[in-house]
């Protein structure tokens, strides 16, 4: 057992180190991945030990660049593709959603796409336009690909080995602003599944649900529910497609009560889906409504206000109070 400390970002890049050391295969590309390391220094000293053939800097071009990792792919290879922001990948959604996630289909099952997407997402680091979006939704919607989004360095450090060791197509979000909080990573543990959920906190009156950068925030609202006495269950589901309703159900029959929190907006997010699979399995447990907490449904604001849009704390625990008061 050789547990270690280190930040997502940290993890995130031994990571890929040990995917480039393990297998020949395993290439990166992206804007930037090479010689700056990343914009967040994901990739950081990687071209300088493995070369420049094998951790490419590529033109500002996201179609090309997932087109190229398609092709890649077809020949071998396993590209981890790095979408520099998340509101950049919609030049790539073409690329994405009509060559990527169907590939497999169409050849019969007889071609895999063993291709790793990157996309650093969602809000809390005061950018700009096009650097702060949450369109988990509108991957998760397309059959044909894998959606997930790690909230610990340990996650981290074990969905992204697993994802490119995936014959499937991966869309791997990284939620940005947690690059940096720490956590305990044992290299050597034998990961969980993939696509299975976690509890983060066991808890008996109601069951927060979350993923990626929301799932600190829920915490943080147990935390204060429980100082009123409140015992509150928080369910990391870390993946988006598909999503383990199994593991989320036994804890809704646990508690009775399910909130499902997310950045993105409401409408039509994760949330939605969630709440009405939950609502048919769990219907005779449910003694509330299932709730949904998350962003407006409005463009991304300006930095100065994204501490309004983000849902926060007082958001959360506002929700956990109007589900017990049923």
């Amino acid at each position: 057992m050789t547990v270690e400390k280190m930040s997502i970002a940290k993890a995130l890049n031994e990571s890929l180190r040990k995917a480039l050391e393990t297998d020949p295969k395993v290439l990166i590309m992206g804007e930037d991945v090479g010689k700056l390391g990343g914009v967040f220094r994901i990739t950081d000293g990687l071209q300088k030990d493995f070369g420049e053939e094998r951790v490419i800097d590529t033109p500002l071009a996201e179609s090309g660049i997932v087109g190229t990792a398609i092709g890649l792919a077809l020949r071998g290879y396993r590209p981890v593709v790095e979408i520099q922001f998340d509101g950049f990948v919609f030049p790539a959604y073409d690329q994405i959603v009509t060559q990527l996630a169907k590939m497999h289909a169409r050849a019969l099952g007889k071609v895999k796409m063993p291709v790793v997407i990157r996309i650093p997402y969602a809000g809390g680091i005061g950018a700009v336009e096009h650097h702060s979006e949450s369109p988990e939704a509108l991957f998760a919607h397309v059959p044909g690909l894998k959606v997930v989004s790690p909230s610990t360095p340990s996650d981290a450090y074990w969905m992204l080995q697993q994802a490119i060791q995936s014959d499937d197509p991966v869309i791997f979000f990284e939620p940005k602003r947690r690059y940096w909080d720490k956590g305990e990573v044992d290299v050597e543990a034998i990961p969980g599944a993939l696509h299975e959920a976690r509890v983060a906190l066991a808890g008996t009156d109601i069951t927060l649900a979350a993923y990626g950068p929301m799932v600190k925030v829920c915490l943080e609202a147990a935390a204060a529910a429980a100082e009123e006495g409140k015992s509150v269950e928080v369910v990391d589901l870390r993946s988006m497609s598909p999503v383990d309703f199994d593991g989320l159900q036994r804890s809704v029959e646990k508690t009775r009560r399910l909130v499902v929190v997310h950045e993105a907006p409401v409408f039509l997010g994760m949330g939605s889906e969630i709440a009405a699979r939950i609502t048919e399995r769990c219907f005779y447990h449910l003694e509330a409504p299932v709730l949904r907490v998350g962003g407006f449904h409005a463009p991304y604001p300006p930095a100065r206000l994204e501490d309004e849009y983000l849902p926060g704390l007082d958001r959360v625990l506002d929700a956990v109070d109007r589900s017990l008061a049923f």
